[in-house]
């Protein structure tokens, strides 16, 4: 190319966060920003498009959707692997995920703030959610929800089935925790609910953060910007590297549809790339001084928490017989995707007032199957270059169950919840009875071990591998997003800390 790319923002990424971001920046027309995308538009593809292909998306990876990769054989789970991928379109994770909406809670957010400042204060996150969210639904709390935002939250199903309903009260009567109609209310973040929210227009359609900040009204579909905003979208464009002048993140160099171009940034360059960003990162310059040189890559700054403290939620399941009079979903409402579910404290009585297990009912015709998620694990992973080809897959190694509590979190999960859940659904309705794992299996310590590992699936809750924190306490941002080390480089995702656009694998059909 002839001409020089110069803007004032580069954002390498259009997901959850990248989408957001240039098109908050270009709100001021004065400023020109270049958004980065490695995938194509495909917002108008019927599986992207339709929320009913959004399980079989979580579990195909269709290549033209998806990143294709895999992690390192996890010891923890039987040396069993899982896929290492997101969304490689625009709108990444949130244009490919189960659609779910949890936003985190004022236990969570009171948590950062004590590390990070009052800029991660409950009551400022909240503010930001609510400008955000367009919330469609129920809630006794007003004052917490958004109504004006662009990105649609639906509640659904508006009547919930005869499954939900008996899932539910059986839930509360296993915990002692009450139905909640809100959980992202933060008044309510604890209990059983029969109703999920979901990334959803109200006519069930899907909604990403392409949709939402991406749509007709911000850029045209070859990605010029519209009504003089200077936001400029280069589909099939991956991002190999930023580059530096004095530690000054000056631009980034990039493939677009094979060619290598390099674009230049007068203020600065945003990465919400996701679980790419730490590879961009090392591939730059920034991260362990040893194995950068050992990939021959010149150091911009030695950082050694670049890629580490790689944290996942644990993910298995158990399985009911159900009703087959029951309907998993309503007839008019095949968008809900899911039957009731559940944000349950810690069963051991542990931190009885903060969030540590998600249960999502996943139902079919005569079977009710419940995701569990323990939120809170102790095991850490990591995540490497192999060398300086820019092409090379990373060894992500997610660290599933190598601290020994998360086992024993996760059989107590069984233990009590699962256990006597089961219980009250059979008084409810025998027709529900627990089917896997067994009964027997949950009362045997060692069998239900084993088939915690064998049973163990994967979701895509990565985070942390790009700390936000102090540079001593193992952080690589700042609170603000800003790398430490250098100038003008700023990372923007769920690397960082957690964003609440939410994914799920679930278990292969019983």
């Amino acid at each position: 190319m002839n001409r020089k790319l110069i803007f004032d923002y580069i954002v390498v990424g259009c997901g959850a966060g990248g989408a957001v971001i240039a098109k908050t920046l270009t709100d001021n027309n004065r400023t020109s920003v270049l958004l980065l995308e490695a995938g194509e538009k495909r917002d108008k593809d019927q599986p992207i498009r339709d929320s009913t292909f959004a399980l079989k998306l979580e579990e195909q990876f269709f290549p033209e959707y998806f990143w294709q990769g895999e992690g390192v054989p996890q010891q923890g789970v039987d040396d069993r692997t899982f896929e290492w991928t997101t969304g490689r379109l625009a709108g990444g994770g949130s244009s490919i995920n189960g659609e779910q909406y949890v936003r985190p809670s004022a236990a969570v957010l009171r948590e950062w703030e004590k590390l990070l400042g009052p800029l991660w204060s409950p009551r400022r996150a909240v503010r930001r959610f609510k400008k955000l969210e367009n919330y469609n639904g129920r809630t006794s709390n007003a004052g917490a929800r958004g109504r004006n935002g662009r990105i649609d939250i639906r509640q659904a199903p508006a009547n919930p089935t005869g499954m939900a309903r008996k899932l539910t009260a059986a839930i509360e009567q296993a915990t002692g925790l009450s139905e909640i109609l809100d959980y992202n209310d933060p008044k309510t973040p604890l209990g059983p609910f029969t109703r999920w929210q979901l990334y959803q227009h109200p006519s069930g359609r899907r909604e990403s953060s392409s949709t939402a900040f991406l749509s007709s009204d911000i850029v045209t579909p070859s990605g010029h910007g519209v009504k003089g905003r200077k936001l400029q979208v280069f589909f099939k464009s991956t991002a190999m590297r930023v580059l530096f002048s004095n530690k000054r993140a000056s631009g980034v160099e990039f493939l677009r549809e094979g060619k290598c171009l390099k674009a230049y940034a007068r203020k600065k360059v945003i990465i919400s790339a996701g679980i790419n960003s730490p590879q961009l990162l090392m591939l730059s310059g920034i991260g362990p001084a040893a194995s950068l040189k050992k990939a021959r890559i010149p150091v911009v700054f030695h950082n050694p928490n670049v890629g580490k403290r790689l944290r996942n939620h644990t993910l298995n399941f158990a399985v009911f017989r159900a009703n087959p009079n029951d309907r998993p979903l309503p007839s008019n409402d095949p968008n809900a995707l899911y039957t009731g579910g559940a944000l349950l404290p810690d069963p051991t009585g542990i931190a009885p007032n903060r969030r540590a297990v998600q249960l999502l009912g996943i139902a079919s015709e005569g079977m009710l199957t419940l995701a569990i998620l323990y939120m809170r694990p102790k095991s850490r992973g990591s995540i490497n270059i192999q060398n300086n080809d820019p092409l090379t897959i990373v060894l992500a190694d997610e660290g599933f169950l190598d601290n020994s509590d998360d086992m024993e979190a996760v059989k107590n999960i069984y233990k009590i919840y699962i256990k006597n859940i089961a219980a009250q659904l059979a008084a409810i309705d025998p027709s529900y009875q627990l089917v896997s794992p067994a009964p027997d299996v949950i009362d045997d310590d060692s069998r239900l071990e084993q088939f915690i590992r064998e049973n163990f699936g994967h979701n895509h809750h990565q985070q942390s591998f790009l700390r936000m924190a102090p540079l001593k306490n193992g952080g690589v941002v700042d609170r603000r997003g800003n790398v430490h080390g250098v100038k003008d480089l700023v990372v923007a995702d769920a690397p960082s800390f957690r964003l609440p656009w939410t994914e799920i694998r679930l278990p292969p059909p019983t």
